[in-house]
C-alpha cells in the first residue's frame, strides 16, 4: 500500500487541514523533509508536524492554494521521497532501534539480583527433581522393601531428596569455604557428617 493512502483527512475548513499520518513519518530525517517539502509549496505558510500525536497540520491562503492544489502536491511529494527509498531507510532503522533496545532491556533484566536469585533456585530444583528420577528408579529395582514395610520405604526415600537438595544447596559452600577452611566451618562439618550418620543409621535394619 503506497504512503499516501495512509493518510486520513481528519479536519478541513478554508485554509486549514490536519491529517492523521503513519508512524514512519514521523521519524526525525523524514519528518524534517515532509515539513520542508510542504513549506516550499506556494500558499502554504505554516506546517506543524506532531511527531508523538501522528499528526500533520497545514496552513494556507485559499487564494493562491486551494485544497485541490495541496493535496495533489503533498502526493507527489510523497511520492518522490517514497521513490527515493527514504521510508523503507525509516522502516530498517526503526527495526535496528527496537533489536537494540529488546537487547538493552534484556541485559538490564537479566543484571537484577532477583533474576539470578531465581535461576539458581530453578537450577537447584531442576537437578534435585532428575536426581529424584534416579533414586525412584533405584527404588523400584527393589519392590519388596515397598510390599514389606512400605512406611519405611517412603521415609527412606523422602530422606534421600532431602539429602539431596540439602547438599545441593551448599554445594558452592562447599567446595568454595568450607574445604578451604575447615576449622572455621567446623560446625557446618559437623552437622554434615551427623546428617549422613543418621541416614545411614535409618537404613540399618532393626
Amino acid at each position: 500500500m503506497s504512503i499516501q493512502k495512509e493518510f486520513v483527512l481528519r479536519y478541513q475548513i478554508d485554509g486549514h487541514v490536519r491529517f492523521q499520518i503513519p508512524a514512519r513519518i514521523c521519524e526525525t530525517t523524514i519528518a524534517k523533509a515532509i515539513t520542508d517539502g510542504i513549506l516550499a509549496i506556494d500558499g502554504v505558510y505554516r506546517v506543524n508536524l506532531y511527531r508523538n500525536q501522528h499528526k500533520l497540520s497545514i496552513r494556507f491562503q485559499e487564494s493562491v492554494c486551494d485544497f485541490k492544489t495541496l493535496a495533489r502536491q503533498l502526493s507527489e511529494l510523497l511520492a518522490d521521497l517514497e521513490k527515493n527509498g527514504e521510508f523503507e531507510q525509516k522502516t530498517v532503522a526503526e527495526t535496528g532501534r527496537i533489536l537494540a533496545w529488546k537487547e538493552r532491556a534484556k541485559a538490564k533484566l537479566n543484571s537484577f539480583k532477583a533474576t539470578r536469585w531465581a535461576k539458581e533456585k530453578y537450577g537447584d530444583v531442576k537437578e534435585t527433581v532428575q536426581a529424584a528420577k534416579i533414586i525412584t528408579k533405584l527404588g523400584m529395582k527393589k519392590p519388596s522393601a515397598f510390599v514389606n514395610d512400605p512406611e519405611k520405604a517412603m521415609i527412606d526415600f523422602f530422606n534421600d531428596i532431602l539429602v539431596l537438595f540439602l547438599i545441593r544447596l551448599h554445594w558452592t559452600n562447599i567446595t568454595q569455604q568450607w574445604l578451604l577452611k575447615p576449622l572455621k566451618y567446623r560446625y557446618e562439618w559437623m552437622a554434615l557428617f551427623y546428617m549422613f550418620f543418621l541416614l545411614v543409621r535409618s537404613r540399618k535394619k532393626k
